[in-house]
């Protein structure tokens, strides 16, 4: 998408009152700023702990990671049923044991475009994450044009979905996808066709989204017209961001945190990088209009030809195509 100045201008005029917003709803106790999560009256921080990354130490760092992340207040925690062939929510449940449940608000999410499947998968993830309920399950990966349409088809996830939550074993409903906006908009019109409405959207929201396939100009908007949370994902395009040497990691989660987020996810392989999780929500105050132009400038000649957010232009990054037999 090739924002014309005017375009760009009234973008800037929009998110400086959507984040002025999302600023007053915000609050900042001990160091960690929490959010409304969209309409569901739940409060979260404004940061998450990324559960592919949790897969990527040693099983004992992964879990003190956890651990610390939620005794200094930081309570959203993603997963997904696929990370790691599930290695990354077995960790994630032996850290929640001895108290730490109480203490998260736990995401996460399923590849199953079939009812059975689906189902499966919630009930592997409930097992894993040694826990009788998750607080926000989300449909994982709606990267093509089908997906929404199997996704409330007869037979579909949506079925399981309604039924766990009939049951107890969840308590909010959203959807994620990393591919083109275009996509995530036929889900949310899906919806509504079937009057249903998502508690969650997930997406990628970074400093190169706002130029190329932007999900924060045109998937953004609509969710917060309709009191849906947004939950960005790939605040440093999966660490891609730096292949561009003039870009700070605290400044594109400062961008991210920025947009009408309710959460960021932010993966921490290391207490380091939880560290700089922290920090961010520590320092992040809302960015003025110059801010947001001189930090997006840096970005658009490489945002534009998509050679960064591999995400979005290859199947690099898709693991439900690695993994068709997970979609049922």
């Amino acid at each position: 998408m090739n924002l014309s100045d005017l375009q760009r201008r009234e973008f800037l005029s929009s998110l400086a009152t959507l984040s002025v917003a999302a600023a007053l709803h915000g609050e900042t106790r001990d160091g960690v700023l929490s959010r409304n999560l969209g309409s569901t009256g739940e409060r979260v921080s404004a940061i998450g702990l990324g559960g592919y990354h949790i897969g990527v130490p040693s099983e004992e760092e992964g879990i003190r990671i956890i651990r610390t992340a939620l005794d200094r207040g930081l309570n959203f925690l993603d997963n997904s049923w696929d990370y790691h062939d599930g290695d990354s929510e077995i960790r994630m449940g032996k850290a929640l044991r001895d108290g730490y449940r109480k203490r998260a608000f736990l995401m996460t999410k399923y590849n199953g475009r079939t009812r059975a499947s689906a189902a499966q998968q919630i009930d592997d993830s409930l097992k894993r994450l040694q826990t009788d309920h998750i607080d926000l399950i989300q449909f994982h990966e709606n990267i093509r044009m089908t997906d929404p349409d199997k996704y409330f088809g007869p037979g579909g996830a949506h079925e399981a979905v309604m039924a766990a939550k009939q049951a107890g074993k969840v308590r909010y409903v959203g959807f994620t996808g990393h591919k083109d906006p275009s996509i995530h908009l036929h889900m949310l019109d899906m919806a509504a066709k079937n009057g249903f409405h998502f508690d969650s959207c997930q997406m990628p929201l970074n400093v190169l989204d706002y130029h190329f396939r932007s999900f924060a100009h045109t998937v953004v908007p609509r969710l917060v017209a309709e009191r849906t949370a947004v939950l960005a994902m790939k605040p440093l395009a999966s660490g891609l961001i730096f292949q561009l040497n003039n870009i700070d990691a605290v400044a594109c989660l400062h961008y991210s945190l920025n947009l009408p987020t309710s959460v960021v996810m932010n993966g921490c392989d290391s207490l380091e990088r939880l560290e700089q999780a922290f920090n961010a929500m520590r320092t992040f105050k809302p960015m003025t209009t110059a801010e947001v132009e001189a930090l997006t400038a840096k970005t658009r000649e490489a945002a534009m030809s998509g050679r960064i957010e591999r995400f979005k232009t290859s199947e690099d990054f898709d693991g439900t195509s690695h993994n068709p037999s997970s979609m049922g």
